[in-house]
């Protein structure tokens, strides 16, 4: 594979037609161009920015310290191991052993929700800790495997042609999951297992994040974002990329390059033309256009990108609903609950106001077009299971990354004063803002914020800062 830098410098490089021609370097942009290089076919990649990758890159997010944050996608469930296997990726997944702590805001935190798969007495009596019975624990298994089940069925046909519903039905060949998942609004499958608030919330968590819905939207839009939370794999695991989500990308960028495919960075698709039997594809590096014909073109972008290159009228835009915050602290925040130490609770998903009341607050608060009083969140702990994202100073001396995600944060509400309205959700989250979040005292310093929006998806930012402790920084200045 040829990877060129300055796509302006190597137009001589350019073959005047291409077996196909994939808009966009994303992981799915990388994973198609190994795919066809190996059946033989001629592959041009464009990607519009110097690097490739997509939303799965690792960046130093903070000049001059030694840590490799993920940007914006974090965690691989979706990708079939299938995938791995016939492209012969180097890659490396871990598997967390805790799926989730959550501090329970009834008692201010002093006790807490711990799902730990490799624990199940440990989480058995948290439940009944937190709940007051073990009814609560026996639904939480039988939904799980019903969510099981579902996944068995449906994660396979990710690499074949899409079923048709009745189709998928078949496959799934269980009505009461048929219904609970496909067919009524999750809120309602959630009230008749749980009775609980807080475990009602962090399984209702899985259907909102990134989404902006409530528990009982008819159109469903929560169940969509639920099935893809819990299918992964086929048993619904999340895995940690050693090495961050960078892992993935260069993995699938060295498997192309070998097979034959040709990538070029900073080349902008200007337009696509479909003829007879080729579509034209005029693209630039900013400074020279160039065009080329392909018998096939892949769009690895959203339908309003590719309605955009056709000329035609783009359809409407989804809307992300969420905050994502980085963050390198000198070390874990402390808990409340002296039962749990903060390895073990940051291990998996880490909730903060997220009980289903809590939940459908933030949603009608932010509906009404107001930043959420008390911002639902979850944090995530990369350096936890793969310390590797961190240099060595950085480990020796106790330095954690730590993502924060605020959900029920529509586009919408950072439109028109996008600073400002990041400013005042960072300074309502309790995570964020120095106060005691759910249990853990999060109070941060900042030293250094580095932010970039995408238009109509999640809010990134980035802050470098130290936990509790104002006397004794331990990261660089």
């Amino acid at each position: 594979m040829t990877v060129w830098g300055d796509c302006g410098a190597a137009l001589r490089g350019l073959r005047s037609r291409y077996d196909a021609v994939i808009v966009g370097g994303g992981h799915n942009g990388l994973a198609a161009a190994a795919y066809l290089a190996r059946a033989g076919r001629s592959c041009l990649v464009l990607e519009r920015r110097d690097e490739l990758g997509g939303a799965a890159v690792s960046e130093r997010a903070f000049p001059g310290v030694d840590a490799r944050l993920s940007r914006y996608s974090y965690l691989v469930s979706l990708l079939p191991r299938s995938i791995i296997d016939e492209l012969g990726l180097s890659l490396r997944l871990a598997r967390r052993g805790v799926s989730s702590y959550t501090p329970d805001p009834r008692v201010a935190g002093r006790r807490g929700l711990l799902v730990d798969t490799h624990d199940p007495d440990a989480t058995l009596a948290s439940f009944r800790e937190v709940t007051g019975s073990a009814a609560d624990h026996r639904a939480w298994g039988a939904f799980y495997a019903m969510t099981r089940r579902v996944a068995k069925a449906v994660f396979p046909t990710l690499t074949q042609p899409l079923p048709s519903r009745a189709e998928l039905r078949a496959l799934v060949d269980d009505d009461v999951a048929w219904q609970a998942v496909f067919e009524h609004p999750l809120g309602d499958s959630i009230r008749r297992a749980f009775s609980d608030e807080v475990v009602a919330g962090v399984v209702l968590t899985d259907a909102l994040i990134g989404t902006f819905a409530a528990a009982d939207d008819a159109d469903l839009r929560q169940n969509r974002c639920f099935l893809y939370h819990v299918i992964g794999g086929g048993t619904g695991d999340w895995q940690v990329p050693i090495g961050g989500m960078g892992a993935v990308s260069g993995a699938l960028t060295t498997v192309a390059r070998e097979a034959g495919a040709e990538l070029r960075t900073r080349a902008e698709v200007l337009s696509l033309e479909p003829q007879a039997d080729l579509v034209d594809v005029r693209f630039t590096d900013g400074a020279v256009e160039s065009e080329v014909r392909a018998g096939h073109v892949l769009v690895n972008a959203a339908p309003a990108e590719l309605d955009r290159l056709l000329g035609a009228a783009p359809a409407p835009r989804p809307e992300g609903a969420q905050l994502k915050v980085n963050l390198l602290l000198s070390r874990l925040p402390r808990l409340r609950d002296v039962s749990v130490t903060s390895e073990r609770a940051f291990a998996g998903t880490f909730h903060v106001n997220e009980t289903a009341g809590q939940l459908q607050r933030a949603y009608e608060e932010a509906d009404n077009g107001a930043i959420p009083a008390t911002p639902p969140c979850e944090s995530y702990c990369h350096s936890l299971t793969d310390p590797s994202v961190l240099g060595p100073d950085l480990r020796a001396a106790g330095a954690h990354t730590l993502t924060v995600f605020g959900l029920h944060m529509p586009a919408r509400l950072f439109a028109q004063d996008p600073e400002g309205a990041r400013t005042a959700a960072l300074e309502g989250d309790p995570a964020l803002s120095g106060q005691r979040a759910g249990g853990a005292d999060l109070r941060l310093s900042t030293a250094r914020a580095r932010r970039r929006s995408v238009p109509g998806g999640p809010q990134p930012a980035g802050h470098r800062g130290r936990a509790a402790d104002a006397r004794r920084p331990h990261l660089p200045p």
